[in-house]
């Protein structure tokens, strides 16, 4: 087998997606790994390459045997979508958004057909896609969709802490409802087999409670006893290397001291918040990020998805000053599920 081609999409073009692609493809450990390919647009990244600035060419393509894989150069499917005039960086555009939801669904279009092994997602601007009538909370409903998949889950890895969630992108009240027996079995499966893709023999995994101190036994809520607890039973059955419920005040120290390999999280914040403090840090003498590190894995789809974990970045568009660490894993991660 050759090197695994990773279709990446440039995210909207009012923000920082072609920046980072550009100097994610700057590295060149990836090309030595890796066939690189941007699902984008053409006028956005020889933009991003002028601002920047980078010492790298594009070469454009419109079909997959084209691509030159070659450091140096930048492999771009051009979808041809949008001009600079459609936009201003750093602003809401429903331009943006159409042209963002349609560079995704080239690319799953293309995974589908086997085309490219993986895809690696920059970021999008939901009210941006919401303006150009795609009604989606996210990229992982949007794949979810496009491939016809029930059961998935998002996980996030930054170094040793890894996290994979029962619920996302709804509100907290709902999310409560969304913990059932049914659903955090279904990720802790989810959570061993992508570990397991990863070469993880057995992993550890850890399972975080809803509520204070894991309900207390019930004297802070029941959802332990009734959905957690069970779910957690019927994994050891399965032979699945499982504990808890554990208090989500605690779960996590002990994912970074390596008791766990993972943390199933319940909701949202529950585990974006960990992942964050360890992966995210400001400089406040420079006023700016120093490290923007951690990556977004859709797991359940029958294609590989991986992206990075931040934001359009519209505060910093358009000045070559956006940081591309995220980028750079996720694309790494996503190779290493290909294997």
């Amino acid at each position: 087998m050759g090197k695994p081609i990773i279709g990446i999409t440039m995210g909207d073009p009012a923000g920082i997606g072609a920046e980072i692609a550009v100097k994610a493809l700057s590295n060149r450990e990836i090309y030595s790994l890796a066939i690189p390919v941007v699902i984008g647009s053409k006028v956005v990244m020889e933009d991003a390459i002028s601002f920047i600035p980078a010492n790298v060419s594009l070469n454009v393509i419109d079909d997959m045997k084209q691509a030159k894989g070659k450091y140096g150069f930048i492999d771009i499917f051009d979808l041809d979508n949008i001009t600079l005039d459609d936009f201003k960086y750093g602003m809401i555009s429903a331009a943006a958004g159409k042209a963002s939801v349609e560079y995704i669904f080239k690319a799953i279009e293309l995974a589908k057909e086997g085309k490219v092994d993986a895809v690696v997602t920059g970021p999008i601007h939901k009210k941006a896609i919401n303006a150009a009538g795609y009604h989606y909370a996210g990229h992982t409903e949007i794949f979810a969709e496009k491939t016809n998949t029930n059961d998935y889950a998002m996980m996030l890895a930054d170094g040793d802490m890894r996290v994979i969630h029962v619920s996302t992108h709804v509100s907290l009240r709902h999310a409560c409802d969304l913990v059932k027996k049914e659903r955090v079995l279904t990720v802790i499966r989810l959570a061993n087999k992508a570990l397991k893709k990863l070469g993880f023999g057995e992993p550890k995994i850890g399972v975080a409670g809803l509520n204070p101190h894991a309900g207390e036994q019930g004297l802070f809520g029941n959802e332990e006893i009734n959905e957690i607890s069970p779910a957690i039973n019927e994994a050891k059955k399965e032979g699945i290397n499982v504990e808890g419920p554990i208090p989500p005040d605690t779960i996590f120290s002990k994912v970074i001291g390596k008791q766990y390999d993972i943390a199933v999280v319940m909701y949202h914040d529950q585990g974006h918040i960990p992942l964050k403090v360890t992966g995210f840090k400001y400089n406040k003498e420079t006023n700016q990020w120093s490290s923007v590190s951690g990556v977004n894995v859709t797991l359940g789809l029958p294609i590989i998805r991986t992206s990075v974990d931040h934001g359009v970045a519209y505060g910093k568009a358009g000045e070559g000053r956006a940081n591309e660490e995220s980028m750079v894993e996720a694309i790494k991660l996503a190779i290493n599920f290909t294997k």
